[in-house]
C-alpha cells in the first residue's frame, strides 16, 4: 500500500498536468461511469492529500476521493495525433485532458462527494506530517491522540485517525530512530519523545515527497541508494542491526509485519 508521500507526490503531479484546465473523467471498466459524468468536462481547480487519500476537487464543488488501498495503481501516458489508447486492463477511471492520459486502476475508493462530505473525511482523519501546521495545532493534535490511549506506539503510527499517511516502513524506521520500542503503550510516551516522532515524520515524508524514495538514514539523503540501503530495520530481518549489531526481529503487530531492534529500542 503506498504511504503518504507517494499520494501527495500523485497529487503534485495531477496539478502539473491537468489543474486549471477542463478535464475528461469516464470509466472504461464501468464501475464509476455514472459519477465520472458528474464532473467530467469540468475545470479541475486543484488536487491535495491528506495521508493516504487523495481529493481531486472541480469548478463545480464537487470531489473525487481516491484511496489507491493495497492494489491501486496509476499510469500515465502522453497523447499525440488525437490518438486515444484502448486501456490496458480494469481501468476504474481514465482522466485526460489534449496532451496527457491518467488511468486508475484497482483503488479500494473511488467515489464524488460533495464540499460537505470531503470536510467529514477531513475531520476524521489524523493530522498529516506533510500538510501545514500554523501554530503547531498539528502536531499537538497527534501527541493528545497518542498520549489518551494505552494501545502501543506500534499500532498507534499506523492508525489514519492519529497522524495520517504512515504505513509500515515509515512506522518501522521511525520509531527505530526514536529508539523507542514499538509495544510501549503511547501513555507512557513523553510530549518530548512524541514530538520528536512528529517532527522526524515531517522530514521523512518530505524527503520522500522530493525523492520519490522512503530514505530513513541521514547519510544517503542527498543520493539515490539502492533499495535495500535505504533504510535501518525494515525487511531487514534475522541481519545485524546497522548500528548495535543485535539482529533485527519480526513480529505480526495487528496483522502487519513490524520490524525492530531489541538492542537499540529497548
Amino acid at each position: 500500500m503506498p504511504e503518504g508521500h507517494t499520494v501527495h507526490r500523485t497529487a503534485n503531479q495531477f496539478n502539473d498536468l491537468f489543474a486549471g484546465r477542463p478535464l475528461q473523467v469516464e470509466s472504461p471498466q464501468g464501475r464509476f461511469t455514472a459519477s465520472a459524468k458528474l464532473v467530467s468536462g469540468r475545470v479541475l481547480s486543484k488536487a491535495s492529500a491528506i495521508g493516504k487519500q487523495m481529493f481531486l476537487t472541480f469548478d463545480n464543488e464537487l470531489t473525487i476521493r481516491i484511496h489507491l488501498g493495497i492494489y491501486g495503481k496509476w499510469s500515465y501516458q502522453n497523447l499525440s495525433n488525437d490518438v486515444m489508447p484502448d486501456p490496458i486492463g480494469q481501468v476504474r477511471a481514465r482522466f485526460t485532458n489534449q496532451a496527457t492520459l491518467a488511468d486508475l486502476r484497482g483503488p479500494t475508493v473511488c467515489e464524488v462527494i460533495s464540499a460537505e462530505e470531503v470536510l467529514t473525511v477531513e475531520r476524521r482523519l489524523g493530522p498529516d506530517p506533510l500538510n501545514p501546521n500554523p501554530g503547531g495545532r498539528e502536531s499537538d493534535r497527534f501527541i493528545s491522540a497518542v498520549q489518551n490511549s494505552k494501545k502501543a506506539i506500534g499500532l498507534q503510527l499506523m492508525n489514519q485517525d492519529v497522524i495520517s499517511g504512515i504505513g509500515n516502513v515509515y512506522r518501522a524506521e521511525i520509531l527505530f530512530r526514536a529508539g523507542i520500542n514499538p509495544h510501549t503503550p503511547g501513555n507512557l510516551l513523553s510530549r518530548e519523545q512524541l514530538k520528536s516522532i512528529w517532527d522526524d515524520s515531517v522530514d521523512l515524508l518530505n524527503i520522500g515527497v522530493l525523492t520519490g524514495f522512503m530514505i530513513t538514514r541521514d547519510e544517503l539523503k542527498a543520493k539515490d541508494p539502492g533499495k535495500s540501503e535505504r533504510n535501518f530495520i525494515y525487511k531487514r530481518e534475522g541481519l545485524p542491526c546497522r548500528i548495535c549489531q543485535t539482529n533485527v526481529s519480526i513480529e505480526v503487530m495487528a496483522g502487519r509485519k513490524l520490524y525492530w531492534c531489541a538492542g537499540c529500542q529497548k
